[in-house]
C-alpha cells in the first residue's frame, strides 16, 4: 500500500479491474474517490460494531461484542483499517475531517449504549475515550505484529473498559 499521493488513478483502475475512464465516470477525482472510500470503510466498521452490540443481552456483552467486532474487523480488513486510521488520512485536513466524522459516529453509537446516571456530554466524552482506546490498541497490535487473536485482544480491552464504565457515576 503506497498511500493516497503515491498511488495513481491508473493503478487504482488496474486494481479494480476497470479502465481509468470508468473510474472518472463515477468519481470526479482521486480525492473524491478516497473520501468515498474513507466513508465506506467507516460505515462498514460502524455497521460491524452496531450489529455486534445489537445482539448482546446485557451491557457487559455489549462492551465485549463491540470490541470483538472492532478487532475482528481490524484483523480481517487490515488494509481498510490502515486506510481509515493510518497516518496518511490524518495528514490531509479534508481526509482527517472524514475520519473524525467516522469516529464521531462510532462514539455516538457507543454513547447511546452507556446506561448510567450521567449527562449526555459526559456520555459522549466516555464514548470518545472508548473509540480512542480501541484505535490506539489496534494500531499497537498491528504495528508490533503481536501474535494474538482478535478475540483475545477484544477480551483484554473489554475487561478494562467494563471495569472503567462500572465505576462511572454522575
Amino acid at each position: 500500500m503506497q498511500g493516497f499521493h503515491a498511488t495513481s488513478m491508473d493503478e487504482v483502475a488496474e486494481a479494480a479491474g476497470v479502465t481509468k475512464p470508468v473510474l472518472y465516470q463515477h468519481f470526479a477525482s482521486k480525492r473524491e474517490l478516497y473520501l468515498e472510500l474513507l466513508d465506506d470503510v467507516g460505515q462498514q466498521l460502524l455497521g460491524a460494531i452496531t450489529t455486534a452490540t445489537d445482539t448482546a443481552a446485557t451491557p457487559r456483552e455489549q462492551v465485549e461484542n463491540g470490541f470483538a467486532a472492532y478487532f475482528r474487523f481490524v484483523r480481517e480488513r487490515h488494509s481498510a483499517f490502515r486506510v481509515l486510521f493510518g497516518g496518511g488520512a490524518r495528514r490531509d485536513e479534508e481526509f482527517a475531517d472524514s475520519v473524525r466524522t467516522v469516529e464521531a459516529a462510532i462514539a455516538e453509537a457507543i454513547a447511546a449504549l452507556i446506561e448510567t446516571d450521567i449527562d449526555d456530554e459526559h456520555r459522549r466524552l466516555l464514548a470518545q475515550g472508548i473509540v480512542g482506546l480501541a484505535e490506539a490498541t489496534a494500531r499497537h497490535w498491528m504495528d508490533h505484529g503481536l501474535d494474538l487473536e482478535p478475540d483475545v485482544v477484544a477480551a483484554r480491552v473489554a475487561r478494562l473498559a467494563w471495569a472503567g464504565l462500572r465505576a462511572v457515576h454522575g
